[in-house]
């Protein structure tokens, strides 16, 4: 597994062309939830991105800078590919995608708008719950926060 943590700029068009396809494949097919998934936050974010060994998206997450969905950095878009869940990947993405936060905003606590089904899974890397849960697409969902890490 290769993981990759880029600007929007820095990916190809091929690389986008990639996470655009497994977004649509997890959310928009598989969840039922058709909405406008390119919804125009991208070319501000950074994008980690598991390669698997054949080149394709294994998982993703979407590092969204303070102000642009939440007050705070947060992570969006999670997702595994579906030959790639039960592997532990989702473990691994969550990991790195703190680790990318901690390193491109030292010292902000991190916010997720969670699928209230994963709630105990955030919180397993210390996610407390801030919101009541609320519809998002006709998903339920709560909004966790991790607080910042003091160095």
């Amino acid at each position: 597994m290769q993981w990759q943590c880029v600007s929007f700029n820095d990916l190809s068009n091929l690389q986008l062309h990639q996470i655009y396809a497994a977004r649509c494949a997890v959310f928009i097919l598989e969840q039922n939830c058709p909405y406008l998934d390119i919804d125009g936050k991208d070319p501000q974010c950074h994008h980690l991105i598991a390669w698997d060994p054949d080149g394709e998206v294994a998982a993703y997450t979407r590092i969204v800078p303070a102000g642009l969905s939440f007050a705070e950095p947060s992570i969006g878009r999670v997702l595994s590919s579906k030959k790639w869940r039960g592997t532990g990947i989702g473990k691994m993405l969550i990991t790195n995608s703190i680790a990318a936060l901690r390193e491109l905003y030292p010292n902000a606590p991190i916010r997720i708008g969670a699928q209230a089904y994963l709630e105990k899974f955030y919180a397993s890397f210390g996610f407390v719950t801030v919101s009541e849960m609320y519809l998002e697409d006709d998903i339920p969902h709560v909004d966790m926060l991790l607080a910042a890490e003091i160095k």
